[in-house]
């Protein structure tokens, strides 16, 4: 178990996700792809592939985050395997182990994306690094926050963002976040897309924050640009 984490880990992250990792996380032991490689290049699994494998293995293998608050909270660990597809649908490989028995999978896309696989593939955010910042930025808003609003299913339409500015760290796709002039929202529907359930939509509105709340240190404190505010139904 590694308790100081290497620097290959926090690159590319800022420093609330620095921090967050830093305090909050530990690296267990997991196995190297080594000559596991062999066996899936007997399978027709591409050399590219199994080193996208190799790569992620090296830097995110083993990295134990908190419980994000979704998605029964992530993978209780970060591990890869074997990759599936094919080169016309594009190869994914799995992201983690899952912490409790859901109906879908987390995995890695084909252009380095964090997603779910349950009746099809929905990428979350652009990347890995994204995933983290998700999970950081979620503890941070949580601590700091004077109250926190969970909207579900179609209610999730009635909360207008106009003035709010997406979060530029969670690299946001099917999932997001949003900053506005004193509240952080998330939406996570990723559920919903992946397994065709409308009412699994679920956006947590942290409201009454500051400007630390706001940003954490990743932007200077009193800098502004979002101006909307959150009224919830």
């Amino acid at each position: 178990m590694e308790r100081h984490l290497s620097k290959a880990v926090l690159d590319g992250l800022t420093r609330r996700a620095r921090s967050f990792i830093t305090a909050h996380s530990i690296r267990i032991d997991v196995p190297p792809v080594g000559r596991l490689a062999e066996q899936w290049l007997a399978l027709g699994v591409p050399p590219v592939e199994i080193n996208r494998v190799k790569e992620y293995q090296e830097r995110w293998g083993g990295l134990v985050l908190p419980p994000a608050p979704h998605y029964d909270g992530g993978p209780r660990y970060l591990d890869s395997d074997l990759p599936e597809g094919s080169p016309n649908e594009g190869w994914l490989y799995p992201a983690g182990t899952d912490r409790t028995a859901t109906p879908y999978s987390f995995m890695i896309g084909p252009g380095g994306e964090f997603g779910v696989y349950g009746y099809r593939w929905t990428p979350l955010h652009r990347t890995v690094e994204g995933w983290v910042e998700s999970v950081a930025l979620a503890h941070h808003a949580s601590m700091w926050a004077r109250q926190v609003t969970r909207v579900t299913g179609d209610r999730v339409d009635e909360i207008a963002l106009d003035g709010f500015e997406p979060v530029a760290e969670v690299k946001g796709m099917t999932d997001n976040w949003w900053r506005g002039n004193d509240s952080l929202v998330a939406l996570y529907a990723g559920e919903a897309e992946s397994l065709s359930a409308p009412s699994c939509r679920t956006m947590l509105i942290y409201s009454g924050l500051d400007d630390w709340g706001l940003y954490g240190g990743v932007r200077s404190p009193g800098i502004r640009h979002a101006k909307g505010s959150v009224n919830t139904p």
